[in-house]
């Protein structure tokens, strides 16, 4: 009887254990950003100081526990078509997935729609954080979506290979 009660217990904690961190990694951490502070930017082809580009409906949600975590949905009078003289375009990007409850942000459609060249991704920051980028995707009707990648000086410092000198100081 004593070995029944061992495993029941056992699979209740494990069970408990397994909801507390589903919880943790796809509710507790997150917070929303207010619209108010919201900031829409992308970095020029001549690479000076980032730009604001007009929005409206932004959603956006962030999380300390991991610099990828920025997820972002905002609507924007601008086109990629006069985008895209302007702004340095982000080449590779590829939407990260979202937590379900955040709506506004299917990364498989966004990546649908970056494939079929309906929607163009650009630049917002470089190195936000070391080894991190912004990237802001526009698509033609007038969406916009923002997320972060890890950049080429991410990928070296996180698997060990040394950096190289075009990589900032830590």
């Amino acid at each position: 009887m004593s070995g029944k009660i061992l495993a029941i217990f056992i699979v209740a904690a494990a069970l408990i254990f397994g909801a507390v961190v589903y919880y943790a990694q796809v509710y507790y951490f997150y917070e929303p950003l207010p619209e108010a502070e919201a900031r829409v930017v992308l970095t020029p082809q001549d690479r000076g100081a980032p730009r604001d580009i007009p929005f409206r409906d932004f959603e956006g949600i962030d999380a300390s526990s991991s610099p990828i975590r920025y997820r972002a949905c905002f609507t924007t009078s601008e086109r990629p078509d006069t985008l895209d003289p302007v702004f340095e375009r982000y080449e590779g990007a590829e939407p990260r997935n979202a937590p379900t409850w955040f709506g506004c942000f299917d990364s498989d459609a966004i990546g649908a729609q970056i494939a079929a060249g309906t929607a163009h991704v650009y630049t917002s920051q470089r190195n936000i954080e070391f080894g991190i980028d912004r990237v802001v995707a526009v698509t033609e009707d007038g969406h916009g979506y923002i997320w972060e990648e890890i950049n080429e000086c991410g990928d070296k410092a996180y698997d060990g290979t040394p950096l190289g000198e075009d990589c900032p100081e830590r």
